[in-house]
């Protein structure tokens, strides 16, 4: 037991998190519905509701923090309540000042910062919606043709970026005609951030702020782009205050917990602005902005921000747990900085390898009497985002719990899988200016046809969870005609393999046999002696230390498996996948589809008789 003051979690209370009582109705056309017996309860209907709310019963709590890096004491700079509301109203003046015309929207282009959450709430006060795309388009790209037709889309009035110097060449090659605000290194004809906050609010916000309505939009998201155009959801306030409160209504408890939170999850993303963002705000907790990265040389930075928070809730995507669990193994310290007052450990963006779920619960018991409660819910940028949540106890990581109160649940048979389709105030309506690809992803009943596919965990028991079952789009058949889950596969490829593989990519479509495109890890490199990661993958496969590993564990886990859940090949890429080219989202998953589109000369490699290829007979 690691030394420290641990406070018993709220979540040991009864009552603390609901109990499922879920409603299934059967069709005869062979689907059924899931529905949770529990009402949707009311709910504030505009999220400038949340700020005024907090600023009213605790003015000098901390809002939102990040790192001040101009002190040299890198200390944290706190916003509290009051003063956020404060500063919200002078931006949203500033935004009314500017005349913002409507139909336009405020568009970021930035990582997440203080300043970017205040303009977000700004905007949204007045009814202007937030646009925020991933840094990665306008920092680390060369072309910003993406870029540029992605701000076509969003048609901004304003543009904002924290630096001139980092991001001023992405936004000046902008034709586009619209207002620029740095908050750094501010250029010519741009406006500074400070001169856009610093004007007294008048009676014209409150008027703008009672003009929003549930169906205002507030935020513009867009999809994945990676295969075609993206598609922009447009969030309402309606959908994004209905969904806080469902989730509410499963953890019960964050009612009263008003979270501590420390996130590096990005804005331009629904998991991190949509859920995260708003439980905070929503329940009156506190944002600390994580400036580290699940990746070697920026996870330390996560480790030191742990040690100075000690947060109540935790929220990553899987391969964040894989870069930290390392460290956290080795630093009791930080270890204790996370686990200590946790009420919560929550993953989602992609399933979590059985074998790292059991690594986080060992370690929390290293510091804890009690495991901590270690959770997930699935949902969609579509749906803002909550649409089942696991508010149970359950092993199984693939437990992706039941349908939210006021969501509706529909499976239809697909295939050999049911697909999953989904109903309810917190679903979205329409893609901006896309009428067609709007049309399409609902059925006849107005169900958005979500594209994942799911099983209940226990046929006769739908309130025990569903597992998820991977993405229709992304399964495949052999030439054998057997269909391919390439979700399911995947999973439980990379858990088998871990920790010496960060991800894989599934191929086999219009072949004879299933293969694996494998990223390697740190550790797989470390067997090969390649400290300074300078092998590619053919150099890698080379070495007989890596083969016999990967060939004796690919044929332990493929013993007893039928064809289509059975690799039978693999390849080590030599580079991880791209963040810029579309192959890893800033979620941190690995795109399926762009991988084996960008690599396809490695996927010929793969199924050629070529010596690196690792073959498992």
């Amino acid at each position: 037991m690691l030394t420290g003051v641990y406070q018993q979690s709220p979540l040991a209370r009864p009552g603390a998190l609901a109990i499922p009582h879920i409603i299934r109705e059967d069709r005869d056309d062979g689907s059924f519905v899931l529905r949770s017996a529990d009402l949707l309860q009311p709910y504030h209907r505009r999220v400038g509701e949340w700020l005024i709310e907090w600023a009213r019963k605790t003015p000098s709590a901390t809002f939102i923090a990040e790192r001040d890096l101009d002190n040299s004491r890198n200390t944290w700079r706190e916003v509290s309540y009051a003063t956020a509301f404060d500063k919200v109203r002078r931006l949203g003046q500033a935004l009314l000042n500017l005349k913002v015309p409507a139909g336009t929207a405020v568009v970021a282009l930035s990582d997440n910062s203080v300043n970017l959450a205040l303009l977000s709430l700004a905007a949204m006060h007045v009814g202007i919606p937030i646009a925020i795309v991933s840094s990665a388009y306008s920092r680390a790209a060369s072309d910003h043709t993406k870029l540029h037709a992605m701000l076509d889309q969003l048609t901004p009035a304003v543009i904002y970026a924290e630096d001139g110097e980092v991001y001023g060449r992405a936004i000046e090659s902008y034709v586009g005609r619209c207002h620029v605000v740095y908050t750094r290194n501010v250029r010519s004809g741009a406006i500074s951030f400070s001169d856009l906050e610093s004007g007294a609010p008048t009676d014209a916000v409150e008027r703008a702020f009672l003009r929003v309505t549930p169906q205002t939009p507030a935020r513009l998201l867009l999809t994945s782009g990676s295969t075609g155009k993206p598609k922009v959801v447009v969030t309402t306030h309606d959908m994004l205050c209905a969904n806080q409160q469902m989730i509410a209504q499963c953890w019960r408890f964050v009612d009263q917990a008003q979270p501590v939170v420390l996130d590096w999850l990005p804005w331009s993303h629904t998991f991190g602005a949509n859920h995260n963002f708003n439980l905070i705000l929503r329940n009156g907790g506190s944002l600390y902005i994580d400036d580290g990265r699940p990746v070697p040389g920026m996870i330390e930075r996560t480790v030191q921000n742990l040690k100075d928070v000690r947060p109540t809730l935790f929220f990553n995507v899987p391969r964040g747990f894989d870069a930290l669990l390392p460290l956290l193994e080795r630093d009791p310290e930080a270890a204790s900085a996370l686990f200590e007052r946790l009420d919560m450990l929550f993953f989602a963006a992609a399933a979590l390898p059985q074998k790292t779920a059991d690594r986080v619960r060992a370690l929390s018991l290293a510091v804890r009497d009690d495991p901590v409660f270690l959770t997930t819910e699935w949902g969609a940028t579509e749906t803002s985002p909550v649409i089942t949540s696991a508010h149970f106890s359950t092993v199984d990581s693939r437990n992706i719990g039941v349908p939210v109160p006021g969501v509706e649940l529909k499976f239809v048979p697909c295939q050999d899988k049911l697909e999953m389709r989904v109903r309810g105030p917190s679903v979205f309506s329409t893609y901006r200016d896309d009428p067609e690809r709007t049309e399409a992803a609902f059925d006849e009943e107005r169900f958005y046809c979500i594209g994942d596919a799911g099983r209940l965990a226990d046929p006769d028991d739908p309130n025990c969870g569903v597992i998820f079952d991977g993405r229709i789009a992304e399964d495949f058949k052999l030439t054998t005609g057997t269909w391919v889950s390439v979700g399911t596969l995947r999973v439980r490829v990379v858990s088998a393999l871990n920790p010496y593989v960060m991800d894989a990519v599934v191929t086999g479509h219009d072949r004879d046999e299933v293969g694996l495109l494998l990223f390697p890890s740190g550790a797989l490199r470390a067997l090969a002696c390649d400290h300074a990661s300078k092998m590619n993958g053919e150099e890698l496969a080379a070495c007989e230390e890596v083969r016999q590993l990967l060939t004796r564990a690919l044929c332990d886990f493929g013993a007893g498996l039928g064809s289509s859940q059975r690799p039978m090949r693999a390849v080590l890429l030599s580079t991880p996948p791209s963040l810029e080219l579309g192959e890893i989202t800033d979620k941190g998953y690995v795109n399926q589809r762009a991988v084996l589109t960008l690599r396809a000369a490695e996927v010929e490699r793969l199924y050629s008789n070529h010596h690196a290829v690792i073959r498992v007979r």
